[in-house]
């Protein structure tokens, strides 16, 4: 028994040792705290559609995400959401939250079904094209999510892509992704890292399933929206690169020879609901004309927990942010009693901010 003891508390030593060892060597790992936080990691993507059917097949039968709503909201709620999101009287939906409630630290989707068609964001999958991209769902088998999604009738930019990435010690870890079609446009990336790496958001023991654990944009002015992100909402750039893509062979499926900035945002001390950048260097992206947020369908917001609104919006003026809505206190579906605010990113998208009450 005594020696049953000691080998189990000699694992568990070794298990330490082994996960600080791969923290010291992931590259995303956190060095801050998360009590430094003024911003926390991404809480709720907003996506509006005009088809809860094929959205439902994608994210709850394909990706295993749960599904509650419509939420009957009456009229005051109703009115103080049109001037958070600058959605126009004519325009009525039915709001849906999509959540993985066995794993906690997901971003949670929701997914406003509007009355009426509005202009697309996005007018195809190209990922050329500028504006909300993607939500990034971590994995324990890409193969066999890959293999569901392609029955389910949805396909990809590209095929499944297995590349390296090199750790900060200079060696390297695979990493298994597959850009899938999702409805409206938006991009779900399926994601697994090898190598013994953490993945990206805590992934589900029953079946292997996480997120969504991240979000992307196409950007053609990445200076100005890391700025923004980092002095006005307090996060902090965990990395920084130029990569040459694998072009008609990568999971982007880009021209061959792209070069592209990717920089990666996350809240300080958080190790899920980061935010990836990607600005191309020498291939022009492709601008649709479309304002990138609510009403326009796609993904049209990005919702973040603040720990001092007032320090956020003073941030905000500071730095000459165009503030959509000032702070407006009502009781949400999707964030719960809270202080409201809604930003606009130097790209036109839409950044809700709110503080619990």
């Amino acid at each position: 028994m005594l020696y049953a003891k000691i080998l189990s508390s000699i694992a568990l030593l070794c298990a330490i040792s082994f996960n600080s060892k791969a923290e010291i060597n992931d590259a995303l790992a956190p060095t801050s705290l998360p009590q430094d936080a003024l911003t926390k990691p991404l809480h709720t993507v907003t996506i509006a559609t005009n088809s809860l059917e094929e959205s439902l097949l994608f994210y709850r039968e394909g990706m295993g995400l749960s599904v509650t709503g419509p939420y009957d909201s009456d009229n005051k709620v109703i009115s103080i959401q049109r001037k958070l999101w600058d959605i126009p009287e004519e325009i009525n939906w039915e709001l849906y939250l999509l959540n993985r409630n066995e794993v906690a630290q997901t971003i949670q989707v929701r997914l406003l079904v509007l009355d009426r068609p509005t202009p697309s964001i996005h007018r195809s999958w190209n990922a050329l094209e500028l504006g909300p991209f993607s939500l990034g769902f971590p994995n324990k088998d890409q193969e066999a999510l890959d293999k569901k999604i392609r029955q389910l009738g949805f396909g990809s930019l590209n095929k499944l892509e297995s590349y390296q990435v090199p750790r900060p010690d200079k060696s390297l870890y695979s990493i298994d992704e597959t850009i899938f079609n999702a409805p409206d446009f938006v991009h779900g990336v399926g994601i697994h890292r090898g190598g013994l790496m953490r993945q990206l958001g805590p992934v589900s023991s029953a079946n292997g399933l996480g997120g969504p654990a991240y979000s992307a944009q196409m950007v053609e002015n990445s200076d100005e929206m890391l700025a923004f992100f980092i002095d006005v909402l307090g996060l902090e750039l965990r990395s920084d690169r130029i990569w040459e893509s694998a072009g008609s062979e990568g999971a982007l499926n880009v021209p061959d020879g792209t070069v592209f900035r990717f920089s990666i945002v996350y809240a300080k001390g958080a190790k899920t609901g980061h935010l990836l950048f990607v600005h191309y260097q020498n291939v022009d992206a492709i601008d649709n004309g479309i304002t990138p947020r609510l009403p326009n369908r796609g993904i049209g917001a990005w919702s973040f927990p603040v720990t001092d609104l007032d320090q956020v919006i003073k941030n905000a003026k500071t730095s000459k942010v165009q503030i959509l809505q000032e702070p407006i206190s009502y009781d949400s579906p999707a964030l719960g009693n809270a202080r409201v605010a809604t930003l606009l990113a130097p790209n036109g998208f839409l950044i809700e901010l709110f503080e619990p009450l």
